[in-house]
């Protein structure tokens, strides 16, 4: 089972690739509508969001949590902003 390169999520269901194209290492959350990875800038601000809405963190939490995680991963490793 391959496992998203931008957020970590394990993807076992062709619906969770972007236009269920399982050649993508990333996930459909993590794409556009075209299919294209998200940048890091729209990653960290969804984020930060899903983290605000699933564990009722504030923002400023919410926002290091989610940078601090996408360091881990490999679509963000040689990101600028990080």
């Amino acid at each position: 089972m391959k496992v998203c390169i931008s957020c970590g999520m394990p993807m076992s269901k062709k619906s969770d690739y972007p236009l269920e194209d399982e050649s993508k290492d990333y996930c459909i959350y993590c794409a556009r509508q075209d299919g294209t990875l998200q940048s890091y800038e729209e990653r960290l601000k969804g984020t930060t969001e899903f983290l605000i809405r699933t564990q009722g963190m504030d923002e400023n939490a919410a926002h290091e949590l989610a940078i601090r995680t996408m360091k881990k991963m490999p679509a963000w490793e040689n990101a600028v902003s990080l």
